[in-house]
């Protein structure tokens, strides 16, 4: 099952086309892409058995985000061996670093964005977690079922405001307006034959610069619910960004970093796939 957001209204998608749930639901159901998470094992009972003959063609440009203002947007480094040597950095043993994207730098699938003056600006293609259910002390065992989704998510970072002293400014540097694009919409885990085995990748003007396969995880989506929800109570509707494999911009020999003009395209194969376009300051 796919469901997202048109033109900021809670959608389900289908071969055929878009069908609005409020309207296909007679008002069950609001327009709110974010609240179905606090009601989704009502809104997946309603789902399965809903009449979806009304769907219409949509437009790929008024897509939203499928979790457009999410209570927690929680990130995740150095989760692929081959991007934490990329970055000079050690593989994680017990967990791996941890960081937010404010939720103000959220976008859809399909946009532009402006890159920071005099900034060195990057790319991290990640697959992305929604979560169905309050997760609070959840096993790897169970973590699957807190899980509503999965979607397609860019990391994308600016390395000077990210990496300069005196700490480090992760979340800063990672969170300027359009640099968490994620869609295009939230496919259901029931949909994939080995949710933990996933292709992913990213190509810069036609040109792939990253690719993987979430089977090379260090820490998989289960064991990422078990450690954070150790800590913290994960909420519905937060996203969490999986981490990302090697071929940034930052790892190059020479480094490479987005230009003005370049589209930068983004997929995970059974979800579908990011088209942002770079334009200057």
């Amino acid at each position: 099952m796919r469901i997202g957001n048109l033109s900021g209204r809670l959608t389900l998608f289908t071969e055929q086309g878009a069908v609005d749930v409020e309207k296909a639901s007679g008002g069950r159901f609001g327009a709110d892409p974010q609240a179905v998470y606090d009601v989704w094992e009502d809104f997946l009972g309603w789902a399965q058995g809903a009449d979806l003959s009304s769907a219409t063609p949509f437009d790929a440009a008024d897509l939203g985000a499928p979790t457009p203002t999410p209570a927690q947007v929680l990130a995740i480094g150095l989760n692929y061996s081959d991007h934490a040597a990329e970055s000079g950095l050690g593989v994680p043993d017990k967990f791996p670093p941890v960081f937010t994207k404010f939720r103000t730098a959220i976008s859809g699938p399909v946009t532009t964005v402006t890159l920071p003056p005099g900034g060195h600006t990057d790319w991290e293609v990640e697959l992305v977690v929604v979560i169905g259910r309050r997760a609070e002390q959840v096993s790897a065992d169970d973590a699957w079922s807190y899980v509503a989704g999965l979607t397609v998510g860019q990391d994308i970072s600016e390395r000077i405001r990210q990496i300069e002293g005196p700490a480090p400014q992760f979340s800063i540097g990672k969170s300027f307006p359009g640099f968490a694009p994620i869609g295009p919409w939230l496919v259901t885990v029931d949909e994939f034959d080995n949710p933990d085995d996933l292709e992913l990748g990213c190509a810069i003007d036609g040109e792939t610069v990253q690719h993987g396969r979430t089977s090379q995880l260090i820490f998989s989506v289960p064991k990422l619910i078990e450690g954070l929800s150790a800590t913290l109570p994960l909420l519905p509707g937060d996203v969490i960004f999986t981490g990302t494999p090697a071929g940034v911009g930052l790892g190059r020999n020479p480094q490479r970093w987005l230009q003005p003009g370049e589209e930068l395209v983004t997929y995970v194969t059974g979800i579908g796939e990011l088209r942002q376009r770079f334009v200057s300051a």
